[in-house]
Formats: structure tokens, C-alpha cells, sequence
């Protein structure tokens, strides 16, 4: 009896190409979950009530810090998946650490909406704004791990502009030492909120001098 088959292992090229698929649903699947999170964020918002203008005004200012914290969250969702899709749109393959990474990278999202909705109550202001700081942190750091792996086992596409896994990291780190710092802040001031802005944003303005030195000194 013969028990050959006709099976054969999947070639070199036939390997990739189960690689390169997986990166992509992985890719588009992180874009569905960011568009959920998104549309979560906006189911939270507290709708404004009352008979009068006076009284829908002055329950629209009651909510001003719930529809703060909404904004906040926007664009920080809204940046990660710049983000994402400035440095994803390069990578053609995954693995399982890849993989691993990008689920609880997409948790932190998901979770955000509920963190928004915390940090936008009344009342235990340093306990709301830490929770809502480590959720940041943690997506910012788990995004660099992702950005890290793609170099480290080779899943980008050739061409690939050199430089631009270095400045991924740079940027998510800023904002991760953004909501880093912000924590022991809390402690003292209400006004913590500033330094999500504050330091990315002087992160920003140093690396344009730097580059505008770097320029001049070309041209020299």
C-alpha cells in the first residue's frame, strides 16, 4: 500500500506569503478596534439636559470636564493610530510576539473609553487622573515594543525609510514621559493635564532646532 501524499511543505516564497496575509488582517484588524474605541468614546458623553437655554447651558458647563477628558481621549487614540499607520503601512509580515504586543497595545485602547469616562466623574481627582495616566502609559510603551519588533525580526518591506522606526519610538516616548510625569504632578495641582501637552510639545520644538542646526551646518 502506498502511503505517500501529495502534501509538501510550504516553500520559502509560500511562507512569506502566509506572513505577509497575517500582517495585514493584523493591521486591518487594529483599525476596526481603534474605529470601535472611537465610537465608544462617543456613546459615553453626557447629553446636556434641561427646558430652558439657561439650563441646557448650565448642564452643558457641568459636563465641561467629561467632554475635556472626550477630546483628550480623541486625540490620543487618534494619534496612536497615526502612528500606527505611519509605521504599519511598512511592515509586510508578524509573528507571535508581533501579535501578542498589538492585542494588549489595542486593550489599552478599548479600555480608554472607560478610563475617559473615570477620569471624568467627581471627587478623587489624584486616583481618577493616575488611572487614567497608567492606561496612556502602558499604550504608549506597548506601542514602541510593537514598533521595536518589526526591525528586530525583520518584518518591514524593503525600502523601508531608514530612520523611521527611531523617530516612532522618539515620538511615543515623549508622550509616554508625558503621562509618566504627569502622575507625581497630580499630586500638587489640578493642572497635570498640562504636562500631556507640555512635553511632547517641547520635545517638538527642540527637534526642529535640532534639524534647522543640522541644516545650517550642511550648508556650511
Amino acid at each position: 500500500m502506498d502511503v505517500s501524499t501529495d502534501q509538501e511543505l510550504p516553500s520559502g516564497s509560500e511562507d512569506m506569503e502566509v506572513r505577509a496575509v497575517s500582517g495585514e488582517r493584523l493591521t486591518f484588524f487594529g483599525d476596526a478596534v481603534v474605529a470601535i474605541a472611537l465610537t465608544l468614546l462617543a456613546l459615553e458623553l453626557p447629553v446636556p439636559e434641561g427646558t430652558t437655554n439657561s439650563e441646557l447651558w448650565h448642564s452643558a458647563t457641568s459636563h465641561r470636564e467629561s467632554y475635556l477628558a472626550f477630546m483628550i481621549s480623541f486625540v490620543v487614540i487618534a494619534a496612536h493610530w497615526r502612528s500606527h499607520h505611519r509605521v504599519f503601512r511598512h511592515v509586510t509580515a508578524t509573528n507571535s510576539r508581533l501579535t501578542a504586543l498589538t492585542m494588549y497595545w489595542l486593550l489599552m485602547l478599548v479600555v480608554t473609553p472607560f478610563a475617559t469616562d473615570v477620569i471624568g466623574g467627581e471627587g478623587a481627582f489624584q486616583a481618577r487622573f493616575v488611572f487614567y495616566a497608567v492606561v496612556q502609559f502602558l499604550a504608549c510603551l506597548l506601542f514602541i515594543l510593537m514598533v521595536r519588533e518589526v526591525p528586530r525580526d525583520g518584518l518591514q518591506r524593503p525600502g523601508t525609510p531608514p530612520g523611521l522606526f527611531t523617530r516612532a519610538v522618539r515620538r511615543l516616548g515623549m508622550v509616554a514621559l508625558g503621562f509618566l510625569v504627569s502622575i507625581p504632578v497630580s499630586f500638587f495641582t489640578h493642572w497635570a493635564y498640562l504636562c500631556w501637552i507640555a512635553v511632547p510639545l517641547a520635545d517638538s520644538v527642540v527637534d526642529r532646532r535640532r534639524n534647522r542646526s543640522g541644516q545650517r551646518g550642511s550648508e556650511d
